[in-house]
């Protein structure tokens, strides 16, 4: 600090030597001169080229003393590959294989991004800023899920509006939780994408102006499901709450209709109805008393211009082919007017206590048609042998039975297995008069049976042991909650077939079953239907006994909303992989 910089004594800069007169400047210029003096007058030849690289084939190990390998010694099989095989390649892949695919390489994303026609978003505010270059890359997208969850907000109308630009050729939406979308919103969106096909939502809040808007613009709309839809509920306004919701020009193309936990569901009357080739129609847990609906769209189905003759082939008739109906307000009125949509083949009636014998004999004797039958009685005793026996009489071509909560007998089961020599799938459920003498009459009588179901049936060792001398053509046995049934007899069972898989289980308690069934939807433990696509699916397991009125009333609630029952699920299991087999992946 306020001294100057110190300088060694001896640099050579400022030390001379009396006897040596020179620096290094001299110095440097005499070696350099030297240097040149002797320097060569021909440039030196060029380095010799590295000798050639030695080829490694693809099953060599590389050694570390062998010295680098480029980068490139392989060449790229994919290279000769067009775009178009590529991209084939990669639909068949899962989605995360094919988002690890698309990192490899540029030419890998730009093709993935190209083929892609599945696209799934969390659809909250913050994805709106991407959703431009988003589309750039993804720009052939057919089906678009939107999920946003409760605690965000969604995206708005002005996301949609663009997703629907961008995507023209947009065939399936799914709209789950987006509490942001309106009426105009849902409106812009139904004249930009004209070729949807199959729309479902659930959880949000636009109305019958925005549903009205979509069967006005698409045209070749087949499948709507909706779900939770609170702008239909809107109190507030009585104009808007009263407002029908009808097919619109989509009349002709519509062929599925669900309707799950809806107040006014009464509103789509006019839809159901007005759908000249509806095939499906699922009610499940709406509101309101539906019999008068079921009646109009019977009397519109049979002033229709189909002809029901007796032949085999229906592939003509354009009728109702399946119906879903899980409690709701229905009585034999209704299933009395259903019964005239003679193309019936499916039929699912769960807890509905106000259907009885008269109403199930009505569609045995007019929907002769009927191959899968689901009956949940939910214990009340109105459904029995009588309604039981006109369906043996009369539904020949039945495949599949599942009863739950019916307490049939061997009158009604001998006149099943003996007439409907096709039966392939039965499940008896929570039933009190299946012991072991039923079980002797199904072992001797259903010789078509692949798939057996029993729960929660005061049946024991003595009525398993039958099914090892009947039904030749047994598979699968499943075996719950039958305090009777040991697991010595099971091991038995297995003894004596040994391709028959016997499944016991006594003690848990099986929770849902979200398999997919044929109707495209997924089941629960009650064996119920819900819309297709719907995967938050909440189970809640209701104490066995209560412990006061206070715990009853709270379970009898509860057990409206939620089943316990596992039969159709499991047969529904069984369908599934049977159609798996016997169709190939699609």
């Amino acid at each position: 600090m306020g001294q100057s910089a110190s300088v060694p004594v001896n640099s050579p800069e400022l030390t001379r030597h009396p006897s040596r007169s020179f620096s290094f400047t001299t110095r440097f210029t005499s070696s350099t001169r030297k240097k040149t003096t002797h320097a060569p007058t021909h440039p030196p030849p060029p380095p010799p080229p590295p000798p050639p690289l030695p080829f490694v084939q693809r099953n060599q190990m590389v050694k570390p003393e062998d010295g680098p390998v480029p980068f490139n010694i392989f060449p790229d099989p994919t290279s000769e590959i067009p775009d178009e095989c590529l991209a084939h390649i990669f639909q068949s892949l899962s989605s995360g294989d094919r988002k690890r695919c698309s990192l490899v390489c540029k030419r890998w994303f730009v093709v993935e991004g190209q083929s892609r026609c599945r696209l799934s978003l969390n659809a909250n505010s913050e994805i709106s800023a991407h959703l431009t270059s988003l589309f750039s890359r993804f720009d052939s997208v057919t089906k678009l899920a939107l999920r946003c969850d409760r605690r965000s907000v969604s995206i708005s109308d002005d996301a949609l509006v663009l997703i629907s630009l961008r995507c023209r050729n947009l065939m399936r939406l799914k709209l789950r939780g987006c509490r942001e979308l309106t009426d105009l919103g849902i409106a812009a969106f139904a004249q930009n994408c004209k070729s949807l096909k199959k729309l479902s939502c659930g959880s949000c809040v636009f109305g019958a102006k925005g549903l009205n808007a979509v069967f006005e613009h698409c045209i070749l709309l087949e499948e709507i499901s909706i779900k939770r839809l609170r702008g239909i509920n809107n109190d507030g306004d009585s104009e808007a709450a009263a407002e029908p919701i009808g097919p619109g020009l989509a009349a002709k193309s519509l062929k599925s209709i669900c309707l799950k936990e809806l107040y006014n569901g009464q509103l789509f009357g006019p839809l159901i109805v007005g759908s000249k080739n509806l095939k499906t129609l699922k009610l499940i847990r709406c509101l309101g008393e539906w019999d008068r609906v079921l009646e109009m769209m019977a009397s519109e189905k049979s002033n229709s211009s189909y002809t029901y003759n007796n032949s085999n082939d229906n592939s003509n008739l354009n009728g109702l082919v399946e119906i879903h109906l899980e409690r709701i307000q229905v009585t034999d009125s209704g299933l009395s007017a259903i019964s005239n949509c003679a193309t019936l083949e499916i039929l699912h009636l769960v807890k509905t206590p106000e259907c009885t014998n008269l109403g199930i004999i009505s569609m045995a004797e007019r929907c002769k048609l009927l191959r899968k039958v689901h009956i949940d009685g939910w214990r009340t005793n109105k459904i029995g042998d009588e309604g039981l026996i006109a369906l043996g009489k009369n539904c020949s071509n039945l495949q599949e039975l599942v009863l739950i909560g019916v307490n049939p007998t061997t009158l009604s089961l001998e006149v099943i297995a003996s007439n409907c020599r096709s039966l392939e799938r039965l499940a008896l459920c929570s039933s009190e008069t299946i012991g072991d003498l039923e079980m002797s009459c199904i072992a001797s009588k259903c010789t078509a049976l692949k798939k057996f179901c029993i729960k929660s049936c005061p049946i024991s060792d003595n009525g398993l042991e039958a099914l090892a001398w009947g039904c030749p053509n047994l598979v699968k046995i499943k075996v719950k909650k039958c305090r009777d049934v040991t697991r010595d007899v099971v091991e038995w069972l297995r003894e004596k077939r040994e391709s028959l898989i016997v499944n016991l289980d006594a003690d848990e308690i099986e929770a849902v079953d979200a398999s997919a069934s044929e109707a495209g939807g997924v089941q629960g433990e009650d064996g119920a239907d819900f819309p297709a696509g719907e995967t938050d699916i909440t189970s809640f397991q209701a104490p066995a006994r209560g412990n006061g009125r206070g715990v009853s009333l709270f379970r009898n609630k509860l057990s409206f909303m939620f089943g316990r029952n596992i039969a159709a699920c499991a047969l529904r299991r069984w369908t599934t992989g049977s159609s798996n087999t016997n169709g190939g992946n699609q």
